[in-house]
């Protein structure tokens, strides 16, 4: 990024702004607030602040060139409590402890505010799938699962896609998995083809749950989709479809960023002219019908609706104060710093949290692992008609709970996430 831009760092600013990036240290603020609103008895909170199970494994490889080479892997249970843990399996260079546990707990959180029948999870692998060829994946999806598989199953721990993974990688842990069995077992994962028990409606599904809370966050401003521009910082599968689908229904999207700048059009960009432009080029950079433009320019558009839907980190304390939305709408995880939210709603942004706003996916997921288990599939019209239920009950719980303790969206969607956790360890107690 270049000096002087509202994103930039000094060397003076290095450590507070490391302690500010730190996923973990975000997830515990926010906890830590909540907890503290709800006057919750410091013993349970250390019980619920605690991850079940953290696991660190070694992966030997034997790469194609013949060589070999050990890989790290981690799976972390944040919380049993409701459900089985829940949550996606990542494969980058930069995946960490620290990451892989605050995401973990965020899923916990995620899945209690949907009110689904799920604890946390999340997984990782340090590696970068860009340099490995399909065999060596296949060998460390099998590897990584081979050395977990004791942890994972149907009424355990159910993983699913995340960054680096895909459908493909699901079905080798699928399939590892079924062979130490001896049984297919095709609800030990989630985000599977549908060949092999995948459900309708997933790809689309985060993407989806977006729209819906965006729909509803408008309906709060009486506002039109028609009238709302949208600014989508990310082109992957979440923010790809989100803005495929918020387009469908009417919205402006004005701009699209991702990792190489951004792309704008004043009057709306043709998204599935986009995709494809994308998908060819491997870039949104030089669309045809959309001027090119900075990141950070294109980050700080006046628009009703940002939608940052890639990694964590986006909006922070340096960013925020540039914003010029009405509403920010969370399709990532964690796109927000702790340090954030106070300059979000002192700037009287909405903010639809993401454990709310991107819960679309682990709904859908849910769905998934009811129809494996059932031996019953859905049609699609069936499976978007019960997210929408889900998401939009999830809108208006939230609502009431923010209402009720006069709190912003996002300490109020903790509040209610630890208030259900708490409950049902309560209910359960203490085995001893």
């Amino acid at each position: 990024m270049e000096a002087d831009q509202p994103g930039d760092m000094t060397h003076s600013q290095e450590p507070s702004m490391q302690n500010e990036l730190n996923p973990w240290l975000a997830a515990e603020t926010r906890f830590n607030k909540a907890a503290r609103l709800l006057e919750m008895d410091e013993g349970l909170q250390k019980v619920l602040r605690t991850p079940s199970r953290e696991i660190t494994v070694y992966i030997p490889i034997l790469l194609d060139d013949g060589r070999l080479e050990v890989f790290t892997g981690y799976r972390v249970q944040h919380s049993i409590v409701r459900g089985p843990g829940k949550g996606g399996i990542r494969f980058a260079p930069d995946v960490s402890i620290e990451e892989v546990r605050a995401l973990a707990s965020w899923m916990t959180w995620k899945c209690a505010v949907a009110n689904i029948p799920f604890g946390g999870a999340k997984g990782g692998v340090i590696c970068d799938p860009a340099l490995l060829s399909q065999g060596e994946l296949e060998r460390i999806t099998r590897r990584y699962t081979a050395e977990i598989i004791e942890f994972l199953g149907p009424e355990k721990d159910v993983p699913a896609p995340d960054i680096g993974t895909n459908e493909r990688v699901m079905a080798w842990l699928m399939d590892t998995y079924s062979m130490h069995t001896r049984q297919t077992t095709t609800a030990v994962v989630t985000g599977k083809p549908l060949d092999l028990g995948g459900s309708r409606g997933r790809r689309e599904a985060t993407g989806r749950g977006c729209m819906i809370v965006a729909l509803q966050a408008l309906e709060r401003f009486g506002l039109r989709p028609e009238n709302t521009r949208v600014v989508v910082q990310g082109f992957g599968n979440v923010g790809g479809m989100a803005a495929m689908l918020l387009a469908r229904a009417g919205f402006k999207i004005i701009s699209v960023i991702e990792y190489d700048g951004a792309v704008y059009n004043s009057a709306g960009l043709d998204i599935e002219a986009l995709m494809e432009h994308a998908k060819e080029t491997g870039s949104v950079v030089d669309f045809p019908k959309a001027e090119n433009m900075g990141r950070d320019e294109a980050l700080f558009l006046e628009c009703e609706v940002l939608l940052p839907a890639a990694k964590e980190n986006v909006i922070t304390s340096k960013t925020a104060p540039h914003l010029r939305c009405r509403i920010v709408c969370e399709g990532a995880n964690g796109p927000t710093t702790a340090a954030a939210d106070e300059i979000l709603q002192n700037k009287d942004i909405f903010v639809i949290p993401d454990i709310l706003a991107n819960a679309g996916g682990v709904t859908v997921s849910y769905f998934e692992w009811v129809q494996n288990r059932q031996g019953f599939y859905w049609n699609e019209e069936l499976v978007n008609t019960r997210l929408e239920e889900i998401m939009v009950n999830g809108f208006r719980d939230l609502m009431k709970y923010s209402g009720k303790h006069q709190v912003d969206n996002r300490t109020a969607a903790y509040m209610l996430a630890l208030d259900r956790v708490a409950f049902a360890t309560k209910l359960r107690g203490l085995y001893a």
